[in-house]
């Protein structure tokens, strides 16, 4: 039977979870904070439903549960963490605060994290730079999944990019947050999970042909959202997150899924700009902007389903499954 849970509920699960999988308490902390926003959200497949597979992975390795990252600032405007092969929250968290002192004192700065993880909800981690008054621009790449137009061999993850704009009261007038396939591999993964067929246009087979079997695109490649344009955008997420970050490829690291290979050790890269340093009136411009959106009958602003689910939660709760909740152990 399915269970109601508060967000509370939520992540005191997911904390006891990663605690038991061998994960210390600096590790499984951040992480535990991400599910249960991502389940605030609405975003199900960053949420619990991942639980399982941090749990595997503490379990066989593939994330160091002990790691403590390991913060340095080569130049004014750059900051690098070293992940130590843990959890990509608590390397973020532990670099965050030197990225807005640099860029508060620099107008821009950029933070890079290497021998990292999957980071969740990609858009939380621009949401808060935006809280701290920036702009976030932030990207992240993930194994192999999207063959270049005309091939058939994955090159470059779903590589998603995420946008926070600050409001000028502490919170961010809106969120863009997108991957640069057709559709996050997680939510195909969830459907070989349930035996459900993909949307037409979602993915491609082992042989590059187009398929609506899950299991046959797991073994093949997602669609990049359209076409070479988005690959091209996979392809600067490639070289921000993996290659200046110094963060193995793509096409060479070990899937987030499953327990085969060591250590994904993937990379993001934040950039942080204070909108002070530049012009007067930004908060201003941007409120005009987001009328100019939102006022529109029948458009909305990016991530303005996301802050209706979350409030939706807030009073709610969440309903979990019992098939996750089995899963997970409880």
């Amino acid at each position: 039977m399915a269970q109601k849970m508060s967000l509370d509920q939520v992540e005191a699960l997911a904390l006891r979870t990663l605690r038991g999988a061998g994960a210390s308490e600096a590790q499984a902390l951040p992480v535990a904070r991400s599910i249960r926003r991502a389940e605030a959200d609405g975003v199900r497949s960053h949420g619990l439903m991942y639980l399982p597979t941090y749990a595997l992975h503490l379990r066989c390795g593939k994330v160091l549960g002990t790691a403590v990252p390991a913060v340095a600032r080569p130049r004014p405007g750059a900051v690098t963490v070293d992940a130590g092969l843990g959890f990509a929250h608590p390397a973020i968290a532990a670099g965050l605060p030197a990225l807005a002192e640099a860029a508060r004192a620099n107008g821009i700065a950029a933070m890079t994290l290497r021998r990292s993880y999957n980071c969740g909800v990609l858009g939380h981690h621009a949401e808060d730079l935006a809280a701290l008054g920036m702009i976030g621009l932030c990207f992240t790449h993930a194994p192999a999944s999207i063959a270049p137009p005309g091939g058939k061999t994955p090159v470059i993850g779903t590589n998603p990019l995420a946008l926070a704009v600050p409001d000028g009261a502490g919170g961010a007038a809106f969120i863009l947050d997108q991957s640069a396939s057709v559709a996050a591999k997680s939510e195909v993964i969830l459907r070989a999970r349930r035996g459900e067929a993909l949307p037409e246009g979602w993915a491609l087979d082992a042989d590059g042909q187009p398929t609506t079997d899950a299991g046959a695109a797991l073994k093949g490649s997602m669609r990049p959202a359209g076409g070479a344009k988005g690959f091209g955008m996979g392809l600067l997420a490639e070289v921000m997150a993996s290659a200046l970050a110094g963060a193995a490829a793509s096409r060479e690291a070990s899937p987030f899924s499953g327990p085969d290979g060591g250590p994904p050790a993937t990379g993001q890269c934040f950039l942080a700009l204070d909108p002070a340093s530049f012009a007067d009136g930004f908060s201003a411009r941007i409120a005009t902007l987001a009328e100019a959106i939102a006022d529109q009958p029948g458009a909305r602003l990016p991530g303005s389903r996301r802050m209706a689910a979350r409030l939706r939660t807030a009073a709610e709760g969440v309903t979990v499954e019992a098939a996750l909740l089995g899963q997970i152990g409880e």
